[in-house]
């Protein structure tokens, strides 16, 4: 069997991702492709087609074609089996079977491909071996690192100790009245003692840098796997140089937490000249029968002023939280006032807010072990079964009020066992088998949908499901903290204002 090359196109023969384990050039891999269409006979069912000088071995994929390309003297039988893995290796890359999908995962496709197939030969090798061999994990590498930087750290020490050995040798000779050593060659006599200590410390860093760049440690083995970590850099200057040619680059937003992506194609906001903007971060840790270990939360309330004439303005906050939060005003606020008025406004009435600068006004804080006060509750359970696993996990939203959006519930899963078998669910899922995790999404948890569930089987033992990790956005904040109106100091006329709202996570998990 020799495998010419092997490709994903479209319906119309246009190249999406191309790998050529024989030497070809662009514009011959492009014909026959091109060609390939035109080829197929819609009459017949069959999974192959014949020119004068190539075969053409395929399967349909939705909108797309899996394409093998073999010399007419390769065994069928070897190509169908071939062609069978490729279509497998596919979908462990790419969610969705689309040409966007396909072109942001090129490169880990064409890495997969050249694991099955090598200089037109297919390898003995399954799925899982892929898998493993892409993720190109090297103890040999993690050795030279730990290696590496245990010698920067032994450089810093003994840095630390020459620099502390030559100001103690300074100190002396001033106690004793002499001259302070110099340092740096000529004109080291006019070197004052002040900036001794400088000199001194840039000294050693730069006699001690090349130290560590020339006592490298050889691992036993291949070098390469020392090289490891240039794959993105050369990555990237094989990207720029399509760019250079023309070619158009697609990023991919996938690895995005759901929170970044929410603020990233968030709409912007019509800000008046007085614009506040209220943001709360939890930090959220549960336990997985139930209880919680610990749960914090940090609010602020940041004054942008965009007009020198609205500078000198009382910002007037209403505090309906019934959870017991820890308010602090900025130093320069007028403490007093904030507390027997609820007005925010400064110590010194006749000075203005700083202008076109974000200043934090309020913050507080909300630190509990109260199950009472998490916001949604998560439910993991897996149970063994004769095949592996079943896993039921449920969510709740108890604070009623909130509306969170763009919510993502991670559940990790077992290496090597495959996709879940999923079940009941509300919402939607994605499997990312090269992170071993399972996605669940749902785009709005609120009132309306306050539950749901989700139910799958998978090969594994019920501590491979954590911990769970839950990501949102929310534009209604958890603590009752807003702010009612804004008015002048002199005259005490209204000015109008916007506000945003952002509720975020920085850490939430089950464990």
């Amino acid at each position: 069997m020799v495998l010419l090359a092997a490709a994903v196109c479209t319906k119309a023969g246009k190249a999406i991702v191309s790998r050529q384990f024989v030497e070809m050039t662009r514009t011959r891999i492009e014909g026959l492709l091109a060609a390939f269409p035109k080829l197929m006979n819609t009459g017949k069912q069959h999974t192959f087609v014949e020119t004068e000088s190539v075969r053409y071995v395929y399967q349909p994929m939705e909108k797309l074609y899996m394409v093998l390309i073999t010399t007419k003297n390769s065994n069928i039988l070897e190509d169908l089996e071939t062609l069978r893995l490729f279509s497998r290796v596919i979908p462990e890359y790419c969610r969705a079977l689309e040409e966007n999908e396909i072109s942001d995962h090129c490169f880990d496709l064409i890495f997969a491909f050249d694991e099955i197939v090598a200089l037109g030969y297919r390898e003995n090798v399954n799925l899982a071996q892929i898998r493993t061999f892409t993720e190109m994990d090297s103890h040999e590498e993690k050795v030279f690192r730990a290696v590496r930087e245990t010698q920067e750290r032994e450089a810093k020490a003994e840095m630390r100790r020459k620099a502390k050995e030559l100001q103690q040798a300074r100190r002396e000779a001033e106690r004793q009245g002499k001259k302070a050593p110099g340092f740096g060659g000529f004109g080291s006599s006019a070197v004052s003692s002040g900036n001794a200590a400088a000199i001194i410390t840039e000294t050693i860093i730069e006699t001690e840098k090349p130290k560590t760049a020339l006592t490298p440690v050889r691992p036993s083995g291949s070098s390469k796997a020392l090289k490891l970590g240039a794959k993105g850099k050369e990555v990237d200057n094989f990207v720029d140089k399509l760019k250079s040619e023309g070619e158009t680059i697609m990023t991919s937003s996938a690895g995005k937490r759901s929170s970044e992506t929410a603020k990233v194609l968030s709409p912007p906001i019509n800000m008046e000249s007085v614009h506040m903007k209220i943001e709360e971060k939890i930090s959220l840790t549960c336990g997985r029968d139930g209880g919680l270990q610990n749960m914090e939360l940090h609010g602020m309330i940041m004054l942008r002023v965009l007009d020198e004439k609205f500078g000198r303005i009382h910002i007037h906050v209403d505090n309906d939280d019934k959870k017991g939060v820890q308010l602090q005003t900025h130093p320069n606020v007028d403490k007093k006032l904030f507390t027997t008025e609820s007005l925010i406004g400064l110590k010194n009435p006749e000075k203005s807010f700083p202008l076109n600068n974000d200043v934090g006004v309020l913050k507080w804080r909300l630190q509990t072990t109260d199950e009472a006060f998490i916001p949604l509750t998560i439910n993991c359970w897996p149970s063994e079964s004769g095949n592996g696993c079943d896993v039921n996990i449920e969510y709740e939203l108890q604070e009623e009020s909130l509306e969170l959006n763009d919510v993502v519930i991670t559940i990790p899963l077992p290496s090597g066992v495959g996709a879940p078998v999923i079940g009941d669910i509300d919402g939607e899922y994605r499997h990312d088998g090269r992170r071993n995790i399972l996605e669940w999404c749902l785009p709005v948890i609120d009132s309306k949908n306050k539950s749901g569930s989700l139910e799958f089987s998978i090969a594994g033992q019920p501590n491979d499901f954590f911990p769970v990790h839950v990501s949102f956005v929310s534009k209604k904040n958890y603590c009752n903290i807003q702010v009612s109106k804004v008015t002048q100091v002199d005259g005490n006329s209204p000015v109008r204002f916007s506000i945003e709202t952002a509720f975020l996570v920085e850490k939430y998990e089950i464990l």
